[in-house]
């Protein structure tokens, strides 16, 4: 939906299941539009669409994309945003470091980026600017070496290159976002300064870098690494990043005493990593690949309710804290907070709980539609109380 200032707002539909284009067209169908008609208000609907690289394929079909154009058309809904993340399937098989497979190193992801675009390009409406979100690069458990991050960069260059192409031919404002996460190539914000550095080294002087690549800011993913919103927004934007889009996302936080311990095994599942950062009061920073990695190794001789964990696991937005648990929406609301002060920042906001499936029964609501319904409601009240809300 529009809001203030010419953003948008879109839940990510990565939470449902599909990976052939029927597949997620179903879904659309089925739980895109429920959601539009608890929370639309009769404005056009935003959709942030998901697409597997099976999906985009299949889409290009210029008959299916002329259907899906009419369909949003007669929906009273648009799309201005794809998640690119995931290649392969997403839901339902074990995803783990697969997730980032291929990376940035590989021409697949390249490829499969180049086709988003030239889909996106035919989807969006008039006057509304377009983002596709991608892998943050690689994984560091894959020990990418210089040869291959010159590899990547070389492909993120040639993405630019496309979008270019792309954004001057179609007449629409088009960029690809990076998004950090805990454990890859781009983790915190100032690694993805470094790395924004080392492009900017490759083709000295080509200013497209600053139109058409950016940082999708995943508020989950930047909480867990401790960083503070507005020093990290800010630390972007003077060097000159532009920050595409923002995921309203929250980690879950706890103390790792062993009754939460005990209460943190209902969050493991075989379908997703959830990476685990712990701090100690002196700031020093411990990091697990995984929550069972975590579970079995934390029992050291520090006192367990002086640590906190921060864990990558997406908690639904309007989740209260409970007693053992709670979570980072402190950096949401401080996201919101930095967004006010800079109402020319970030486009794009999109609320991503793709963890429906694997949430513990306590969190769920009884129906996805339900939980997205809620996310919306908190969402729409934390952006109005900032006069970032609905015109």
């Amino acid at each position: 939906m529009k809001l203030r200032h010419g953003r948008h707002l879109a839940y990510c539909t990565n939470i449902h299941r599909g990976e052939s284009w029927d597949e997620i067209f179903a879904a659309l169908g089925h739980h895109t539009l429920a959601v539009r008609d608890r929370v639309g208000r009769g404005q056009p609907f935003a959709i942030g669409l998901r697409l597997s690289a099976r999906a985009a394929r299949e889409l290009q079909d210029p008959d299916r994309l002329t259907a899906f154009r009419r369909w949003l058309d007669h929906e009273n809904c648009y799309v201005f945003t794809i998640n690119g993340f995931p290649f392969g399937q997403f839901h339902g098989t074990r995803v783990k470091e697969q997730v980032y497979v291929p990376d940035w190193t590989q021409p697949d992801r390249l490829e499969y980026t180049r086709l988003l675009f030239d889909i996106l390009a035919q989807l969006l409406p008039e006057g509304v600017e377009g983002s596709v979100s991608t892998a943050p690069v690689s994984f560091k458990g894959f020990q990418p070496d210089d040869r291959a991050l010159q590899v990547a960069r070389n492909h993120l260059w040639q993405a630019v290159d496309h979008i270019e192409r792309v954004s001057r031919t179609s007449g629409r404002s088009l960029h690809l976002d990076l998004e950090p996460e805990p454990l890859c190539t781009l983790e915190t914000t100032t690694e993805a300064v470094a790395f924004f550095d080392r492009l900017r080294a490759d083709r000295p002087g080509d200013m497209r870098l600053e139109e058409h690549l950016g940082i999708n800011y995943d508020c989950c993913h930047l909480a867990i690494e401790f960083e503070a919103p507005g020093e990290a927004l800010e630390r972007l934007r003077q060097h000159r990043i532009r920050i595409g889009k923002i995921h309203l996302s929250n980690a879950l936080r706890v103390q790792p005493t062993a009754e939460a311990r005990r209460a943190l095994q209902a969050f493991t599942d075989d379908t997703y990593l959830h990476q685990v950062i712990q701090r100690s009061p002196d700031g020093s920073l411990r990091r697990w690949l995984d929550l069972p990695h975590a579970l079995a190794e934390s029992h050291g001789t520090e006192p367990m309710a002086q640590l906190e964990w921060r864990i990558h696991f997406h908690i639904p937005l309007h989740h209260q804290p409970a007693s053992l648990f709670s979570t980072t929406a402190d950096h949401v609301l401080g996201t919101l907070d930095w967004l006010h002060a800079h109402p020319d920042a970030a486009p794009h906001l999109e609320m991503e709980t793709y963890t429906w499936e694997v949430l513990p029964q306590e969190l769920k609501s009884r129906a996805v539609v339900d939980q997205l319904a809620q996310e919306y409601t908190w969402t729409l009240d934390a952006l109005r109380s900032r006069d970032l809300g609905l015109p």
